[in-house]
């Protein structure tokens, strides 16, 4: 391990070479016959050469001819680009996304190898199938679509038999585990067991973006029932017909999952998806000074929002310490929206942009006190003051003094606060498609920037905010957009196009758990997700801002993956809460960091 360090040490910096394609150990296998044909970690189809089919018990078992991973890797891609082409005049955009993600769940299902090497190579194309928008789609229509387990399930009925339980997964070692409660998928509500299609996706991501081993994760859904009427009643109803727990009845379930995870796999990282919002905020509150964990809605969204708002500063031309004189209107699913001259719909997710925007500007300015000056939050309500009866806790230090805010009251609506605000930010995480409506990006048009931006970051794309096509024709052209969901860039006439920026949290949770995991952080910490941040914001040129081009081609998430990985590192062994991987301890992990963001992705592999 220490000729490793020396190796990665040795390479010139700004070195880009991929380790991912090194020459793979072998692989002892002890299953035999029908059970490998059947395992889709080790099955190879009929690419097993004859010494191999005979070693394992397979001849006979499979057509005589051998056919190459490379061979099968072309059948399957002109298999799928014939589905394309045949549903090209397809009108239901649902239907063909589902034919797409099924092709590609049995290629999983079959052969793990070809799945993830499809994957990565077709990351583009790929991303928005197993991932947002059409994740979305699969958790709605779960139960018609199983067809075999994957991840775990814990339910309430299985209380005091966790940790027994855990020992049921075949794996030996497990680095990364995503898990839901399935009480807000999406901006979809709750949707109960069938939300486990989420972190299977997520960890489809990691193994595509981070380089972690398939073999190494663990989807999870906790079941403590549903409280949708329309999952109760379907026969096809994969959970527990009963109502959600709740208080310390459902705090009790996490707990013990929770022990029972860490007592066999003490190092794992536990990213917690799609909880509700008192849930997100309470779970993380309780437990990320206990292990390493984070909530990807609250934590992962506000890094990649920051890294847009401060790309947003760039755009117009100014430096990154203008960011504090920023104004920012945040609206927020229902409950909340919130302000930096950019309008967010305030959820779980949009309390969490405010949150880290907040910790930026006193980091910038060093005055906690004012930092959230240029901040609004709404929720359905309306503008949120301190006037507020039964205001949410979580909103307590957004909610504005009435008397600091001039014409502006209590309650005022989206619009009235985008007229009187005049925003250089409206920022949408509310899960209400269309709440950024004509009168309001119109409105936009009179924001004192010289580049107003608007990010409608809710998914999936029926939950947006607003279109992109909206945007632009009602906004302005010279707008800066961004949304959560991918839609096409925008054909403005005479040869200009208004480009559409992802913001996806792909573009950081990868990041933040490879870096996690390989500098063995005891927590990740506010400085960790910061720095995060503040790389993804930094990795586009001058140039590309100046376009209104914020974040990356997904076509690049594994060198941005390895960037923010470093990022990661470098902040938990700063922070001295970094532990090391394997046999390299913290201060050799920092020195490697600072070479080559691509040691990540070697460490990692050398581990496999």
């Amino acid at each position: 391990m220490w000729n490793l360090a020396r190796f990665v040490a040795s390479i010139p910096i700004g070195s880009r070479r991929c380790f991912s394609t090194m020459i793979p150990r072998p692989c002892i296998i002890h299953k035999r016959g029908d059970a490998i044909l059947h395992d889709p970690w080790i099955n190879k189809d009929t690419g097993f050469p004859l010494t191999e089919r005979n070693r394992l018990g397979l001849r006979g078992l499979l057509p005589p001819r051998v056919i190459s991973f490379e061979q099968q890797y072309v059948r399957f891609m002109e298999s799928y680009r014939s589905l394309e082409k045949n549903t090209q005049k397809e009108t239901d955009t649902s239907a063909v996304a589902l034919a797409k993600w099924r092709i590609l769940n049995r290629l999983h299902d079959r052969n793990e190898t070809l799945y993830y090497r499809v994957l990565i190579d077709n990351i583009k194309d790929f991303a928005p199938i197993i991932y947002t928008p059409t994740v979305g789609l699969v958790c709605q229509n779960y139960s018609g679509l199983f067809r075999r387990p994957r991840g775990m399930y814990f339910s309430a009925k299985d209380k005091g038999e966790m940790m027994s339980m855990i020992y049921n997964w075949p794996a030996e070692r497990v680095d990364m585990i995503v898990l839901t409660d399935g009480s807000r998928i999406l901006g979809l509500g709750d949707l109960g067991v069938h939300g486990i299609g989420i972190p299977i996706g997520k960890l489809d991501m990691y193994v595509a973006a981070a380089g972690l081993n398939p073999q190494r994760i663990l989807p999870v859904m906790l079941d403590v029932g549903t409280n949708n009427l329309k999952l109760i009643d379907n026969p096809l109803y994969l959970g527990l017909r009963q109502p959600r727990l709740e208080g310390e009845e459902y705090l009790s379930i996490i707990d013990e999952f929770i022990e029972a995870v860490l007592t066999r796999w003490p190092k794992a990282i536990i990213q917690f998806e799609d909880f509700q919002m008192k849930w997100a905020f309470e779970t993380l509150k309780r437990y990320r000074r206990r292990f390493c964990m984070f909530n990807d809605d609250v934590q992962g969204t506000a890094g990649v929002a920051l890294a847009g708002l401060l790309g947003t500063v760039r755009a117009q031309g100014r430096s990154l310490d203008h960011f504090p004189n920023q104004k920012i209107v945040v609206v927020g699913a229902g409950r909340l929206y919130f302000s930096y001259t950019i309008f967010c719909l305030a959820s779980s997710a949009g309390l969490g942009v405010l949150s880290m925007a907040v910790q930026a500007v006193t980091k910038m300015t060093g005055k906690a006190e004012t930092a959230a000056q240029n901040f609004f939050l709404l929720d359905k309500d309306g503008l949120i003051t301190k006037e507020r009866k039964n205001l949410d806790p979580a909103a307590v230090p957004f909610a504005k003094d009435p008397g600091q805010i001039g014409e502006l009251r209590e309650g005022d609506s989206l619009l009235e606060v985008v007229r009187k605000v005049k925003p250089d930010v409206l920022l949408g995480l509310s899960g209400v498609g269309g709440v950024f409506n004509e009168e309001v990006l119109k409105a936009m048009r009179e924001s004192g920037s010289s580049r107003p931006a608007i990010f409608a970051m809710s998914n999936p794309t029926m939950n947006a905010e607003c279109t992109a096509a909206e945007a632009f024709k009602y906004a302005g052209e010279n707008i800066v957009f961004a949304s959560g969901s991918p839609f096409e860039n925008v054909n403005l006439g005479k040869g200009k196009e208004g480009h559409v920026n992802q913001a996806n949290n792909m573009y950081l949770f990868p990041g933040i758990g490879l870096g996690a995991l390989l500098s063995g952080a005891s927590f990740v910490t506010d400085g960790m997700l910061q720095a995060a941040a503040e790389r993804l914001a930094s990795y586009m040129t001058d140039e590309e801002i100046q376009k209104g081009i914020l974040y990356p081609s997904i076509d690049c998430i594994r060198d941005i993956t390895a960037e923010v990985g470093a990022a990661v590192v470098r902040a938990a062994v700063a922070e001295e809460l970094a532990r090391g991987y394997l046999e390299v301890g913290p201060k050799h992990l920092a020195n490697m960091s600072e070479v080559c963001s691509f040691f990540l992705l070697f460490l990692l592999a050398s581990s496999h």
